[in-house]
């Protein structure tokens, strides 16, 4: 009788892979199998890492990627559904994960450093929600983007903070009230994306522009974007007062006296990130 060793299972490739190129941490999703859907795990890696990101001075940038035909389909809804079976129908879980997902988008936004979305194809419901959140963005020429929950008795809720926070009221409703999918082209020209360039080409494109952004003083950024985010809920008075604040602030940083100077100087500024 022939015996043969069982053979051992094959380890599992990470959900979320990162790169580091230059000064920039490239976070690519990678699980086109599941249509790089945002499973808890995904949520948290994702998370996690934006975290490590936020304290490590050696990056001045993020590129948020994904490997597979789909950039990302939103909420695993085969994670969520199976949840149904809880004594309380999922209700606590599903808490969980749309606080979780929310508090990974806001991480984005806080995050002292620029990130750049890299969108091969397409981007539905939370991936839609994804794109909106990072504060630029780079689409194939063959992207599509919808937030299509309503299709499913699900309305995109949490997608339509990030969504209409980026594009006009009217096409925001239109999107999530039809759940339509729009093609770069048209995200492009509605705001929610910067930029369409030829398919794969995008990765190269939002790195690029991602290390554009790297090139200036660390500190400016870090402030710009946090003022940014906070004027844009405020009254016009109240945007004013404290876009003044901000401006004051930034006169009496280092890299600010350093950079009018060597504007005045006709060189080029060297910055100390501070």
């Amino acid at each position: 009788m022939t015996v043969t060793a069982a053979r051992a299972p094959s380890p599992q490739p990470p959900i979320l892979l990162r790169e580091t190129i230059g000064p920039i941490a490239v976070l690519t999703l990678n699980r086109p199998a599941a249509r790089n859907s945002l499973s808890a795990e995904m949520i948290a890696s994702l998370h996690a890492e934006l975290n490590d990101i936020s304290s490590d001075k050696a990056v001045r940038g993020v590129v948020i990627a994904a490997n597979g035909p789909a950039f990302s389909a939103g909420h695993d809804m085969k994670e969520l559904t199976a949840r149904r079976t809880d004594p309380d129908r999922g209700r606590a879980f599903f808490a969980e994960m749309m606080n979780a997902c929310s508090a990974m988008m806001q991480a984005i936004v806080h995050l002292p450093k620029p990130v750049v979305a890299s969108v091969q194809g397409i981007a539905t419901a939370a991936g839609c929600q994804l794109v909106a959140s990072c504060d630029l963005a780079i689409a194939s020429e063959e992207a599509k983007f919808a937030t299509p929950g309503v299709d499913i008795g699900l309305f995109c809720s949490t997608p339509m903070v990030a969504l209409s926070r980026n594009v006009a009221r009217k096409q925001a409703m239109e999107m999530l009230l039809t759940g339509e999918p729009i093609s770069a082209e048209r995200a492009r020209e509605i705001g929610l994306i910067n930029r369409v360039v030829p398919a794969g080409t995008e990765l190269g494109a939002a790195i690029e522009l991602a290390q554009q952004v790297a090139l200036k003083s660390a500190y400016t950024i870090k402030l710009g974007k946090e003022a940014f985010y906070r004027q844009a809920e405020m009254s016009l008075a109240d945007a004013y007062r404290y876009a003044a604040e901000v401006m004051t602030e930034n006169m009496m940083a280092r890299d600010a006296e350093e950079g009018i100077g060597a504007f005045i100087e006709k060189r080029t500024p060297t910055w100390r990130d501070e």
